[in-house]
């Protein structure tokens, strides 16, 4: 019975190790969120009054959080030996982020002054910020579920739910701009990195808290003597004057920052204004000489038309005049022997200078009416005429008188 029962014991306590370890992981997992929404948020508004670098202590909490976040539950690396050797967040990275476009990986591992992989990390943190891809980079990591579940134990924020809030958060960092150097003291791989929570803690105490106060207060002031009374014991909350001061002071500069912009913004957009009326009035004449030189080349067009018909009624008559004037040669020559060498000349002439002549068909049919027999038989009817005797002349001749 004693054995049953102390087995039971054992049993409940071994339970009650799991769950109190559940639950433990489960608070870090859970503060550390919080802690990094805080801390984006800060850096977000702190981006309003002056840049980011390593000198802000806000980023330096950031750096310190994510960094803790990317290490939670981390496995070791085992060597040959057997033995686990600690690990750090930049081994991950690296294997799960090489698909990401144009990624800073290789340069990162090629930086001189950057030693550790500790350092790299760091090194990698601040680069990404300043490319305003980090939300890219982890996105990408956490899809890769395979390497992730390689590289981190069961129970790691990676591996959670946590992990679609921590993208989530990380785009907000995109609209700040970042200026670090990285050859600073922020990239020593040899000192852990340590969380600043009191940035984040705020207590915020109750009237019922504060006269439970009062009368403790006065308890503690009567125990010294019952007839002692604490006469000018002060009220136990104090407003601090200079932290109104100092609200107050921050949120003038964001109503003067405010209206900069603000006139900033009116004059660009009384600029913009004044460029988009000269601009149209621009198009306007644009569009006045268009239409101006379309109707231009219109008519230099219709006048060009003009003298190529008219240069081609010219071309078919002196092609007609030179078919004629060769007809006509070839007429005399056939009639006057004596002129069939000087007949010769003209027609080789003339064939020259028809050679380099094209015939269209409307001049062919021309040439050809040209060519006809009647005509030809009326050309030589009048050249015949001409060497007629007269009847006169046969009626006085010697040789035809009658005997």
């Amino acid at each position: 019975m004693a054995s049953r029962s102390l087995g039971g014991l054992s049993g409940s306590r071994g339970g009650c190790k799991k769950s109190l370890s559940a639950r433990n992981a489960a608070v870090e997992r859970r503060n550390l969120i919080t802690v990094c929404r805080f801390s984006v948020k800060t850096l977000i508004d702190r981006s309003c009054f002056e840049t980011i670098d390593d000198s802000s202590p806000e980023f330096n909490n950031f750096a310190a959080i994510l960094e803790q976040i990317l290490s939670h539950r981390l496995k070791g690396q085992i060597t040959w030996f057997g033995y686990e050797s600690p690990r750090s967040f930049w081994d991950y990275i690296r294997v799960a982020c090489r698909k990401v476009s144009q990624n800073c990986i290789c340069s990162i591992e090629n930086m001189e002054n950057v030693s550790s992989s500790r350092a790299k990390g760091r090194a990698w943190i601040r680069v990404a910020l300043m490319e305003k891809h980090l939300s890219e980079y982890i996105s990408t990591a956490l899809r890769d579920f395979k390497t992730t579940r390689r590289f981190y134990e069961d129970g790691a924020i990676v591996l959670g739910e946590e992990a679609n809030m921590l993208a989530g958060m990380l785009l907000g960092l995109n609209a700040i701009d970042f200026s670090f150097c990285l050859k600073g003291e922020g990239l020593d791989g040899n000192f852990p990195a340590v969380i600043d929570y009191t940035p984040y803690l705020k207590f915020t105490q109750s009237s019922d808290s504060i006269s439970s106060d009062e009368e403790e207060l006065r308890t503690l002031g009567s125990s010294g003597s019952e007839s002692s009374t604490p006469e000018n014991v002060g009220p136990p909350f104090i407003m601090d004057e200079n932290s109104w001061f100092n609200k107050c002071k921050r949120v003038k500069q964001k109503y003067q920052l405010t209206l900069e912009q603000k006139g900033y913004l009116e004059e660009l957009l009384r600029l913009r204004e004044n460029q988009l009326s000269e601009s149209v009035s621009q198009n306007k004449i644009l569009l006045q000489r268009i239409e101006d030189s379309d109707l231009a080349h219109k008519l230099e067009k219709e006048q060009l038309e003009y003298i190529i018909v008219e240069l081609q009624d010219q071309l078919k008559s002196y092609q007609s005049l030179d078919q004629l004037s060769a007809e006509v040669s070839l007429s005399q020559a056939s009639l006057d022997p004596g002129q069939s060498q000087e007949g010769d000349g003209k027609q080789d002439t003339l064939n020259l200078i028809s050679e380099g002549k094209e015939d269209t068909p409307s001049l062919l049919g021309l040439c050809g009416s040209l060519t006809s027999v009647a005509s030809y038989k009326s050309l030589t009817s009048l050249k015949s005429n001409d060497y007629l005797a007269s009847p006169t002349a046969e009626m006085t001749s010697p040789g035809l008188t009658p005997s």
